[in-house]
């Protein structure tokens, strides 16, 4: 059986064909993985209100302390490494797609904090507007507005792919000393950028929940529930932190 390719690394079609397709007395449905993502965002909220709140006691004028940064940095390696077992084993991603949540939510609780602390209330605007994104999305795909087709997912796919070229090199070249202020500042062209990016993310909930549909479909095993969980909590985590980023540069404009 096959599936039809996403740019998301966590949800591709050779992740899905790893899966052993026959009969299963639990097998994967759209509820059961809707119930795992809920999880998975209790456990994000969760961790991240603890570095949250560990911020502000200890630097509450903005800037990040020392007693904050090893959580950040654990929750941000341990994420990467998780997220890089459940894509390679997904029959592990029962106990790993939570673990993942709870690191990710280490990392996003501090790096909030530290926006919020110079912009107020941006941190509310930004959770506010990815989830009224996710179910603007998720009702464009239910009510066919949006067809995920082959050049609709080809698109998305180079589209992605070259976001993260484009990172890549933006990285790379600062590193040799170049200035890309134009990608990272608050200037027109990279509020553009963000806004580009920002769309390209949310597009990519589109084929997240495409790939879900058809896993439930074609009767994979119930662990690909948490699987696919994932892949939609990896999109998530990546469109709050654009939609950040791109509030921040409008705010340091005002």
């Amino acid at each position: 059986m096959s599936f039809t390719k996403s740019s998301n690394p966590a949800l591709t079609d050779k992740i899905f064909a790893k899966a052993r397709y026959g009969t299963y007395e639990d097998v994967m449905t759209v509820s059961g993985t809707v119930n795992k993502i809920a999880l998975m965002l209790l456990l994000v909220v969760s961790a991240a209100s603890y570095t949250w709140g560990m911020y502000f006691e200890s630097a509450p004028t903005g800037g990040l302390s020392t007693a904050i940064m090893p959580w950040m940095i654990g929750g941000g390696v341990g994420g990467f490494v998780l997220a890089l077992i459940t894509i390679f084993k997904p029959v592990w991603s029962p106990f790993t797609a939570p673990i993942y949540a709870v690191c990710q939510g280490l990392l996003l609780g501090g790096l909030s904090a530290s926006f919020n602390a110079i912009y107020p209330g941006i941190v509310m605007q930004a959770v506010g507007l990815t989830f009224a994104i996710l179910f603007m999305m998720l009702f464009a795909y239910k009510a066919g507005l949006i067809k995920v087709n082959k050049k609709f997912r080809t698109g998305v796919i180079a589209a992605t792919g070259g976001i993260f070229i484009f990172y890549m090199a933006t990285w790379i070249l600062g590193m040799f000393g170049v200035d890309m202020g134009f990608a990272f500042g608050n200037s027109l062209v990279s509020i553009g950028i963000s806004l580009f990016v920002v769309a390209i993310a949310s597009l990519n909930l589109v084929l997240d929940f495409d790939f879900i549909e058809k896993g439930a479909q074609q009767g994979a095993p119930k662990y690909m529930e948490w699987y696919g969980a994932f892949g939609i909590m990896v999109t998530l985590i990546w469109l709050y932190l654009e939609i950040l980023r791109l509030l921040s540069k409008i705010s340091s404009r005002n």
